[in-house]
């Protein structure tokens, strides 16, 4: 796999060590003037969320919200995304429930509020979005929601638990009862592409002049990732992948040295994109940083 185009920052990831185990799919945003992740926290079996001035250095993190098993969908939580409400009046999140039995798993979509963005509570106890049709086999994960218009836009991920396969997309005037565009995804593998032969996963839009970028998962096995882009007007058809692809790939005898996953992105007022994803070797999974630009 040839090299990533964006710059990694230095050898080592921004967040997480040994102390705090595996975090991972992060999402970060602007928050009150600073930089706010949310991500998952695999010891804890949690969602929590910590903050940054400056995107590299990030302060001790809190639990935001925690797994349910007696909902009979949320033996574990993980990838969500954390949305502020339009009128500024608190927030809300859109998670991954999960369910393992036996080495098979499902994943359901559900959402929880919060007065501070601290403290989360669900908003109600079945989820928001369940897999049905066929591409979306067991699983519909990764939610990336946004506010445009007047309408919840969300891509999310379905196929596989273990990992996704494919991108989909649903519409909602609440942000509880979803319509799904049509019965197939809206973005899968392009296996021509030695970056994504196996697979494509997680994704995070931004609007981009015209139209929108998406960043998102590219496999090129079961065990291997990096993060690519591709831009669409409308963000829903006609994605085009940029030429910049592969972005962050691998780092050979590196702490990231088997895959880099689930990238969120914050344009700087530059115009350069401010990458964080979670890099993996063997178990342990950290979040890094990388910058770069994309014609």
């Amino acid at each position: 796999m040839k090299s990533g185009s964006f710059k990694k920052y230095g050898s080592a990831p921004v967040f997480g060590d040994t102390s705090t185990g595996t975090v991972f799919d992060a999402f970060v945003r602007e928050d009150g003037g600073r930089l706010r992740m949310d991500f998952s926290w695999r010891p804890k079996a949690a969602l929590a969320v910590t903050f940054s001035d400056d995107g590299i250095s990030w302060e001790e993190p809190t639990i935001t919200l925690e797994c349910e098993p007696s909902s009979g969908w949320e033996q574990i939580i993980n990838r969500n995304c954390v949305v502020k409400r339009p009128d500024g009046e608190g927030y809300l999140m859109w998670y991954t429930g999960q369910v393992w039995d036996g080495g098979h798993g499902k994943s359901w979509i559900g959402i929880a509020e919060s007065d501070d963005g601290i403290h989360f509570r669900r908003f109600r106890k079945e989820p928001v979005l369940s897999p049905e049709y066929g591409f979306e086999k067991e699983s519909v994960m990764n939610p990336f929601v946004m506010y445009e218009g007047g309408v919840w836009r969300m891509w999310y991920c379905a196929g596989e638990t273990y990992e996704p396969d494919a991108i989909a997309y649903a519409e909602s005037k609440d942000g509880i009862c979803w319509k799904k565009y049509g019965d197939m995804p809206i973005f899968t593998c392009a296996p021509e592409n030695e970056y994504e032969q196996n697979r494509i996963g997680a994704c995070d839009i931004l609007p981009d002049g015209d139209g929108y970028i998406m960043f998102y998962i590219g496999y090129r096995d079961i065990h291997t990732a990096c993060i690519c882009a591709a831009r669409s007007k409308d963000g829903v058809t006609g994605w085009r992948r940029v030429p910049e692809n592969p972005l962050v790939t691998p780092g050979e005898g590196c702490w990231d040295s088997e895959s880099c996953y689930k990238p969120t992105v914050v344009r700087a007022p530059d115009g350069t994109y401010r990458l964080w994803y979670n890099g993996r070797t063997g178990g342990c999974e950290y979040i890094g940083y990388a910058t770069g630009t994309i014609s």
